[in-house]
């Protein structure tokens, strides 16, 4: 059967580390021609997700920039080539602040740079260019569950997220009917950059646990076949739309 990207060529951005390589990982599982592997510093585990990926079958690119700069953007965006599937893995959860107490404006012009200007100018510069070529595409924008439940430890990181919804939903509008942008959002994912948080040492991934449904906090591969579902041709008809993936923890009302 083919595969959820089959015959595609697919950019991630942040795939050195963290759920961005598994993202990487799963599209070559998935079918994918060529993965785009991106990264910003983390030179040496992109080289390993670029090293998984061919072995899985998929053709594999190294592209290194910052997106926090739109020239470096523009730049990635020429090397690159022709896109079928962008997903913006790359965010700056505030994971030095360890209470809503510590902010500070380093940190919020970071993390806006990142989470709002970033991701609006990714999806803008390629999500431009598929629409130029004539090409049907996919933008997945990786969001989280902290825009429905806030975050009283980061609360500029919800501001960020939260962001991400204006840009997908004017970006849906736009680029339709060729190009299709969504958010995938997870929740808590057992990453390093997680499990490693002074909180989540001291007694919070136990409460996250027993208030999940489904039971645990689960690795970040376990997630990467629903953020993909997003790029694949059954989506055909969802943009614009918010998916989240969490175990039920921000379980909601009607």
């Amino acid at each position: 059967m083919a595969g959820k990207v089959q015959d595609k060529v697919v950019m991630v951005t942040g795939a050195g580390t963290g759920f961005g390589a598994q993202l990487a990982v799963r599209a070559a599982q998935e079918g994918a021609s060529r993965v785009i592997v991106h990264y910003r510093s983390s030179a040496a585990g992109a080289e390993e997700t670029a090293a998984n990926v061919r072995a899985a079958g998929a053709e594999a690119t190294l592209m290194q920039g910052d997106i926090s700069v739109w020239d470096e953007i523009k730049r990635m965006a020429d090397e690159a080539g022709d896109v079928d599937v962008l997903v913006n893995n790359v965010g700056d959860m505030a994971s030095s602040q360890t209470s809503w107490r510590e902010l500070d404006e380093a940190t919020i012009d970071h993390c806006l740079a990142v989470d709002i200007k970033g991701t609006m100018l990714m999806v803008h510069e390629f999500g431009t260019r598929m629409l130029d070529r004539g090409a049907r595409g996919a933008i997945v924008n990786i969001g989280s569950t902290v825009i429905v439940r806030g975050s009283p430890r980061a609360p500029i990181y919800a501001a960020g997220k939260y962001g991400l919804l204006g840009i997908t939903k004017s970006y849906a509008k736009a680029l339709a009917p060729q190009v299709r942008v969504n958010i995938f959002a997870p929740g808590f994912m057992a990453t390093p950059a997680v499990l490693e948080r002074p909180d989540f040492q001291a007694g919070r991934g136990e409460q996250i646990t027993r208030d999940t449904p489904m039971g645990q906090i689960p690795p970040p591969e376990e997630l990467t076949g629903a953020a993909l579902f997003l790029a694949s041709d059954d989506a055909g008809h969802i943009t614009g739309s918010y998916m989240i993936c969490d175990g039920g923890y921000s379980m909601l009302g009607a």
